[in-house]
């Protein structure tokens, strides 16, 4: 058994206890990935590198969460339909800038898949965290939204395609 200082943890066995490593690896990379690429310049070497990275994170969060699933089903499968939003996602904004489609479209679904990381972390562990505890239930499942989603919303906005200067008339 994992004994991780506040959070209750059964012995659900070491397949179980393997899993729960590699996912708070994949947990904390992924965080650390998608921070970098939100705050690193679009497009650049920093941004893209930490996109690869924060989309190995989540797969590897998805994979470890469906074993962890698997074994104490039916108590976690909400975790278990957060993890797919997450998975989607980012699949989704990843395939979106393969295809050379919108910034906006790719911004959007990697803020969703960030988004959805966070709400899984804090519906599982918010009430067993200092401060949070204090929460009630229903916040874990909604404040990761209520911070995240304009965020990603002015980001959206922040790097819409410019339109080129309309035409004031006829030159003079």
């Amino acid at each position: 058994m994992i004994d991780i200082p506040g959070l209750p943890e059964p012995d659900a066995g070491p397949v179980f206890d393997l899993a729960l490593l590699v996912h708070i690896a994949a947990g904390v990379t992924a965080v650390l990935a998608g921070l970098v690429a939100m705050l690193a310049r679009k497009g650049g070497r920093w941004h893209v590198g930490a996109g690869r990275v924060f989309l190995g994170g989540i797969a590897a969060l998805f994979g470890s969460m469906v074993v962890m699933v698997v074994i104490r089903w039916p108590a976690t499968v909400h975790l278990a339909a957060l993890g797919g939003i997450a998975l989607a996602a980012v699949l989704l904004g990843w395939r979106n800038r393969r295809r050379g489609e919108s910034d906006g479209a790719h911004i959007a679904w990697m803020g969703l898949a960030y988004i959805a990381m966070l709400t899984a972390f804090y519906v599982d562990n918010g009430p067993h965290l200092p401060i949070w505890e204090r929460l009630p239930d229903w916040s874990f499942w909604v404040l990761p939204t209520v911070v995240g989603a304009p965020l990603t919303g002015w980001a959206v906005h922040r790097h819409r395609p410019r339109r080129p200067a309309q035409a004031r008339g006829p030159a003079p």
